[in-house]
């Protein structure tokens, strides 16, 4: 390849090759060639990029021990609010204890078979529904009235349907989340480029290898976005359903937090509340990473 007198931009060197097919590759050396900022160890590199991402988080939980200490010691409730020590204290000897560990096993069980599901059944509709006009005529409204309905007014009726087991909190479960699965994934097949299904059309893609290998891709974005959205409510609706479902020799996270409120312990209420929160953190940590890794791929984000 050939340059210009400037020696930035390519000029056309080979009649078999076209000239934007240079210019294409000239502007991918570019993007892979190393950044300033990427010189360096990369242990260096790792460490730092760690640091970025973690110093925001401790300082958060500086300040919310901070402000939680302050209300402790102003006087406000002191009979029953305990201080961010207690509290800790109390959560450190629960996690010495099989019981704890057996309801969060229970409860993340519960909480992936209960996602993976809502996944299943989710793209499945929002594939069905983008694609088939009159599908979403019939159906369309009412995927988006499931998804604002409060998760909560579906026990009674799955109580009712199946009893007080975790089948009927997978339904809720199922309910909640599966939904705004099948929305996010219309919303992505709506947004793809229109130049782009003409082109792949002219490439030949027809029905399912169009749209398992252009428009699936294109709409991934939106659909993690939809995923992500779709774990909150699953998330929301399983401890939701604990509280409510009490299951016989199936110690749960929710079971757990309602035995504390029986007991009206609140420490061991805040502490349950801390690692359902810490839970939560995890998995939204690594929907953020998995959100990342798209953004770069589609060229979205900063890849130094």
């Amino acid at each position: 390849m050939a340059f210009n007198d400037l020696g930035s931009v390519p000029v056309h060197s080979n009649k078999n090759v076209p000239v934007y097919v240079e210019k294409l590759a000239w502007l991918e050396a570019l993007d892979t060639e190393p950044s300033p900022d990427q010189h360096g160890p990369r242990s260096h590199r790792l460490a730092t990029r760690a640091w970025a991402a973690l110093w925001p988080k401790l300082l958060a939980i500086v300040i919310v021990l901070a402000v939680w200490q302050l209300i402790h010691v102003s006087g406000w409730k002191k009979l029953i609010f305990p201080g961010p020590a207690a509290t800790l204290s109390n959560l450190w000897d629960q996690l010495g204890t099989a019981l704890l560990w057996h309801a969060i096993a229970v409860t993340v069980e519960r909480a992936v078979i209960g996602f993976g599901l809502s996944v299943v059944i989710g793209t499945v509709i929002g594939a069905l529904v983008s694609r088939i006009a009159p599908l979403r005529a019939a159906v369309g409204s009412l995927i988006t009235g499931l998804q604002t309905m409060p998760s909560i007014a579906w026990f009674p009726f799955a109580i009712i349907l199946f009893g007080p087991n975790t089948t009927a909190i997978l339904f809720v479960i199922v309910l909640g989340a599966a939904p705004s699965i099948a929305n996010g994934l219309i919303a992505g097949v709506d947004y793809t480029p229109p130049l782009l299904l003409r082109a792949g059309k002219m490439m030949g893609l027809r029905r399912l290898s169009l749209y398992r290998h252009l428009i699936l891709p294109a709409s991934l974005p939106a659909f993690v976005a939809g995923l992500r959205q779709g774990w909150a409510f699953a998330w929301r609706s399983l401890l939701a359903g604990e509280l409510l479902v009490q299951i016989i020799n199936q110690p749960s996270l929710g079971l757990l937090l309602n035995n504390a409120q029986n007991q009206a312990d609140l420490e061991s209420a805040t502490a349950i509340i801390i690692v359902i929160l810490i839970i939560g953190i995890i998995v939204h940590t690594l929907f953020g990473l998995a959100d990342r890794a798209i953004r770069r791929r589609w060229g979205l984000a900063d890849t130094g």
